[in-house]
């Protein structure tokens, strides 16, 4: 009997330091105490999640890049001036050079964030991203790093092997890092804002077909704004990638449309307006939580 007493103590006692650890345990996730951050494990999953499909994700659209530049070169050089009526003379394939740079590095961005984003509410493994101890700054950091350093490579592999056409070297690197950087983070936050808004990947494609696509094309990529017309000119200074690509020329030739230090403010306000448009749509779990 006395056997029999003592083992009902123990499984109590047991039981008791089950239940207080459990306790503890819940009090310390309730109090976000002594737990890592998902952060580092959301971004190492964006790193890896296009770095394993690389030959897809940064080859593929160098490629496409280098044809733009291979049919637009034998097609316009010595038809376009670069910049007419300033007596500046820039070789067209050269010009060409930081406009596909940063056109391939704004799709590629904003492609990594959204398709990222819609596969994980498609699969419906977002549940475990939502999970852990993360906060909306953390889960818009993560998806926009995630971007940002995509485009990146996409520019710098696209820079690499422009060098077979035209060997282009920045005037200041500075200013190129300031607006690819800041082009990128743009991007991948409207990937972002586009993942949580689209039900499935048909209207993720309208959203970068009639917004992001003819952003790009209507803002200089292939030619100088001051080629156009003065109503279209005056369109373009409407258009928010156009300071994008223009800010890129500026950091590759010290030559460029408007002032760099308007582009820089007009890119950065941009990029404060959807990095606040996508944080309250974070927090107020828009599409997340349902």
């Amino acid at each position: 009997m006395s056997n029999e007493m003592n083992s009902q103590t123990q499984q109590l006692s047991t039981q008791g330091n089950v239940d207080m650890v459990g306790s503890e345990a819940y009090q310390r996730l309730r109090n976000n105490q002594h737990f890592g951050s998902g952060f580092p494990t959301l971004l190492s999953k964006e790193f890896r999640r296009f770095w394993r499909v690389a030959l897809q994700t940064v080859l593929a659209p160098v490629v496409t890049s280098l044809l733009y530049l291979l049919v637009f070169s034998h097609v316009l050089e010595g038809r376009v001036q670069a910049y007419p009526g300033s007596g500046i003379v820039i070789d067209y394939v050269a010009f060409l050079i930081p406009g596909l740079i940063m056109m391939s590095m704004q799709q590629n961005a904003f492609a990594n964030a959204s398709s990222s984003l819609i596969q994980s509410r498609i699969t419906g493994n977002l549940v475990f991203i939502l999970l852990p101890p993360m906060s909306a700054y953390e889960l818009y950091g993560a998806y926009v790093l995630g971007g940002v350093a995509r485009g990146l490579l996409v520019g710098m592999c696209l820079w690499l092997f422009s060098m077979f056409f035209r060997v282009v070297l920045p005037y200041n690197i500075l200013w190129v890092l300031v607006f690819g950087v800041l082009a990128c983070g743009i991007m991948s936050t409207l990937g972002l804002v586009a993942g949580l808004w689209a039900e499935k990947f048909d209207q993720l494609a309208v959203f970068q077909n009639f917004l992001i696509m003819p952003l790009s094309f209507l803002s200089g990529v292939f030619y100088s704004t001051h080629s156009l017309p003065a109503f279209w000119q005056a369109v373009s200074q409407w258009n928010p990638v156009f300071y994008m690509i223009d800010g890129m020329r500026y950091g590759f030739f010290g030559v460029s449309d408007t002032s760099p230090w308007l582009s820089l403010l007009v890119v950065s306000g941009v990029f404060i307006f959807v990095s606040i448009v996508a944080l309250r749509l974070i927090v107020s779990g828009y599409k997340l939580r349902n």
